[in-house]
């Protein structure tokens, strides 16, 4: 049955900025940021905690998880970068119908060289792996991911798994992307791969590099881009935290280059994504609180932690008052006096939608 709209109090909520308590319109179409909550809402039901434009995880393969356990960890928007594109191809649409699972946003395949990465690691199905050979290949294998609905097109660059595009493949992809409207995301690993990332034009990463240390002359050139974060996948231990806490072990040699690196890039004016490639490894499918505690040591504040964790078109849709999508995050918690506090509390969250509103209410 169709749950009718409901308007709710919450204690404050996060659209991009701060708000204090406010009346929130919840339906299946949108979670709704109304106005500030005053005296005259005070019969209206009440949802304590805080409500966020929905918590968004920008690198992740939703064919190794259960998609809908992200929203029971409290994400509430999904980039997958890199599954059979037939297969991706149908999971926007299970998006949008199905209120247990993300809102999703896909690549389809993975654009490689012959023999090159993915094709040989063995974690995707073999039609993951989109060989494209020249310039013509390039044309064709962007123009299919267009058609089969993808938002951006994943092309691999991986010197340590097998050969790479030469250069002018990798520009021929970059600018058929440009044609069709799609972004460029690039797996960009092994020394000297970044360099040549940029110089064919290619500014937005599905990781932070982590193969070396880059120079202040790339990190300048690399400051228009966005950057993935992925820290945690290059943890030491995978059941070992990063926070310093007693007990713990510290970070491993990769991800102390990838921290520096991002570092370094952020205080260029570099974009960062909170994303975790989600399905490689042991990682928490929801908010993952150890990605968070990296990207603190990166230097993210709480808002900086916020916008991290919004995709790129997510903000903008959360100012006052401007519809959200029809899920938005929720943690039941006010946010710590602490901020080193924060990722815990985050990890918290679970995803609102009309159908899990009409559980938490009277």
């Amino acid at each position: 049955m169709q749950q009718e709209a409901r308007l709710v109090t919450v204690d404050r909520a996060w659209s991009g900025r701060w708000h204090g308590p406010s009346v929130v319109r919840v339906s299946p179409a949108a979670v709704h940021l109304v106005g500030a909550a005053g005296p005259e809402h005070a019969d209206l039901p009440h949802l304590p905690g805080t409500l966020f434009s929905p918590f968004t995880d920008s690198h992740v393969h939703l064919g190794l998880v259960e998609p809908a356990q992200l929203a029971r960890g409290g994400v509430g928007r999904v980039l997958d970068l890199g599954w059979s594109p037939d297969v991706a191809a149908l999971w926007p649409e299970r998006g949008r119908v199905d209120p247990g699972w993300p809102e999703v946003q896909v690549a389809g395949g993975l654009l490689c060289p012959p023999d090159g990465y993915p094709s040989r690691a063995g974690w995707a199905p073999d039609d993951a792996s989109v060989v494209v050979a020249d310039a013509a290949d390039a044309e064709r294998a962007v123009v299919r991911m267009h058609d089969l609905g993808a938002s951006v097109v994943k092309l691999t660059l991986n010197a340590d798994a097998g050969p790479v595009f030469d250069d002018d493949v990798l520009r021929a992809i970059a600018t058929a992307a440009e044609r069709v409207g799609l972004l460029t995301v690039a797996h960009v690993q092994g020394p000297g791969q970044v360099r040549r990332a940029l110089d064919a034009g290619l500014l937005r990463f599905a990781h932070t590099p982590f193969s070396e240390l880059l120079p202040d002359d790339l990190l300048d050139r690399a400051a228009d881009g966005t950057w993935i974060s992925t820290l945690d996948i290059h943890r030491a231990d995978p059941d070992a935290g990063d926070d310093g806490s007693a007990g713990s072990r510290p970070a491993s040699p990769v991800q102390e280059v990838a921290i520096a690196n991002l570092r370094g890039f952020r205080d260029r004016g570099g974009h960062v994504l909170y994303g975790t490639d989600l399905g490689n490894g042991d990682l928490p499918v929801g908010v993952n609180e150890r990605e968070l505690r990296a990207l603190q040591r990166v230097g993210l504040d709480r808002d900086a932690l916020l916008t991290a964790l919004g995709s790129d078109d997510s903000l903008d849709a959360g100012h006052d008052g401007a519809h959200w999508t029809p899920r938005a995050s929720w943690v039941p918690q006010p946010p710590p006096d602490d901020e080193r506090d924060d990722p815990a509390w985050l990890a918290r969250a679970s995803v609102l939608t009309a159908s899990t509103l009409q559980e938490l209410l009277p």
